[in-house]
């Protein structure tokens, strides 16, 4: 056992060293706000893709996924098919437009700068409030990766848990707080291709026997844990619960850390094969963390006695079971890229949110491009402290704090963003309705259970925001001459950007 946690420990710490040296080169390139915040608009179709891909996922990749497909079974798809469709939709309709118009709007750097210059907003309400959105469901978000690298320490290490989360908040901030954008985008890349090839490995090496062994094993022990239109009791799936996981894939529109990399990208023509590799990228591994929970199901059957009490740590019981402490430790630490790749995401579009939409536009209009980076790293390490104390609840699902996080900025965002890059007539009033009404239709409706309450919050609330964004912007007069000036300008960038 000691040589084995020393074989981990060292793989692990070989890991971190390679992350911190990725960060302290991007921190040498990096000499603006402009540079920590959005990469200087620098990333290929490669780190652009998997950078989002990797963001997007996080330690729920590894260990919500695949614990949901343990419990549920084949029901997962919906899940799975859900986010996948979103992933695609996200690039397809989003991705260059928003890289243009961002670039149209005087190179707007952040989600609520560039929602504040294109419907001109003199005011600073809706930079303000659209940052206090963000700063909100970030945390929850940041804690969720901050709860899977307590579970994943404590597993592997043996740790307390409160223990074990400080350990790996400090992983995250070590690096996120120096090198900014690019140290984030670039070790998205590596650890984005170390989560997918752990994703593959591990079901592969559980199965044995290939697909068909598997399928007649879960047949023989429940035949409801294959199909998708029962649950694992037999019951019929309904309209609603398969609505509510399928509508997972609408909160995509709405992601700060995720359209960031849409803005970041070196030119709108590799958007294409940035959409490409990011889709293929995003099938791959959520196959693979289905495949994980699925063949926990049957070793967790053979060979653990009384079962398993935390569904999202099977994909740790199986690696730590089936493999050398070398190997261990590197798919192992795939959780770890895993978790630092979104929770460094998040913290940065959260202290860009702290000091470029409020520190800058509230307190410090003359602030230096210095100076705001230096305010930005300081909101990592606060903001860092508020969702470690977060995290410090052992009873916290991955699953759960993700779900109501994505709800949140899906709503909020989601439907602001997508009518603003396509509808010339909305304006200030109706993006700032549709920003409050989405984010406290999910906040209000996640305290209410029963009947039309158990549908996913994210769906009312992107409804809701969408219905208000139109009837709002129509009811106080529609887009001023110079919106409309600034939404025709966009459109012919649209053709002539490279």
């Amino acid at each position: 056992m000691i040589e084995s946690n020393f074989a981990i420990t060292a793989t692990f710490i070989t890991y971190l060293i390679g992350m911190l040296a990725i960060g302290y080169l991007a921190y040498k390139r990096t000499a603006s706000s402009a540079d920590y915040f959005l990469g200087g608009r620098t990333l290929g179709p490669w780190p652009a893709a998997l950078s989002a891909g990797a963001s997007d996922m996080s330690g729920w990749l590894l260990l919500g996924l695949p614990g949901y497909a343990y419990a549920a079974g084949m029901e997962s798809l919906w899940l799975a098919g859900g986010l996948l469709l979103g992933t695609w939709l996200n690039w397809l309709i989003c991705a260059k437009r928003l890289r243009t118009y961002s670039i149209t709007t005087d190179n707007a750097l952040t989600m609520p700068e560039f929602l504040a210059r294109r419907f001109d907003d003199k005011s600073k309400l809706i930079q303000t409030i659209s940052a206090f959105f963000i700063l909100l469901f970030f945390l929850f978000y940041t804690s969720s990766g901050l709860v899977a690298g307590g579970k994943l320490f404590e597993t592997v290490f043996g740790l307390d848990y409160p223990v074990a989360v400080v350990i790996g908040t400090l992983c995250v901030v070590s690096y996120t707080l120096f090198g900014g954008f690019l140290a984030v985008s670039w070790t998205d890349l590596v650890q984005g291709l170390l989560m997918s090839a752990a994703l593959m490995i591990v079901p592969i090496a559980a199965m044995e026997g290939g697909f068909g062994d598997l399928a007649m094993a879960l047949e023989a022990k429940n035949p409801e844990l294959l199909t998708m239109f029962n649950n694992v009791k037999g019951e019929p799936m309904s309209l609603m619960a398969i609505v509510s996981l399928m509508a997972w894939g609408l909160g995509y529109f709405g992601q700060p850390h995720i359209l960031a990399r849409f803005k970041a990208t070196r030119s709108n023509a590799d958007i294409g094969t940035a959409r490409r590799i990011a889709v293929g990228w995003t099938a791959l591994s959520m196959a693979g963390a289905i495949l994980v929970g699925l063949t926990g199901i049957l070793y967790v059957d053979n060979q653990l006695v009384g079962g398993l009490e935390d569904s999202e740590r099977i994909f740790m019981l199986l690696v730590n079971s089936m493999f050398h402490p070398v190997i261990a430790g590197i798919l192992l630490a795939a959780i770890l890229a895993a978790i630092m790749s979104t929770a460094d995401s998040q913290l940065l579009v959260s202290s860009s949110a702290l000091a470029e939409d409020f520190y800058k536009q509230v307190f410090r209009p003359q602030a230096s491009s210095d100076e705001i980076v230096k305010v930005g790293r300081a909101a990592v390490i606060i903001l860092s402290f508020i969702a470690l104390m977060l995290a410090m609840n052992p009873e916290s699902t991955v699953l759960g704090l993700v779900s109501y996080a994505w709800a949140g900025f899906g709503a909020a965002f989601g439907p602001a963003l997508l009518l603003s890059l396509f509808w010339k007539g909305m304006n200030r009033n109706g993006a700032l309705a549709g920003i409050i009404v989405g984010a406290m239709t999910v906040v209000i409706w996640k305290q209410l259970t029963g009947g039309i309450f158990d549908l996913y919050e994210l769906v009312p609330g992107f409804f809701l925001a969408g219905l208000s964004i139109i009837v709002v912007s129509k009811a106080t007069g529609g887009a001023s001459d110079a919106v409309e000036a600034q939404f025709e300008t966009y459109q012919r960038n649209l053709v002539t950007f490279k």
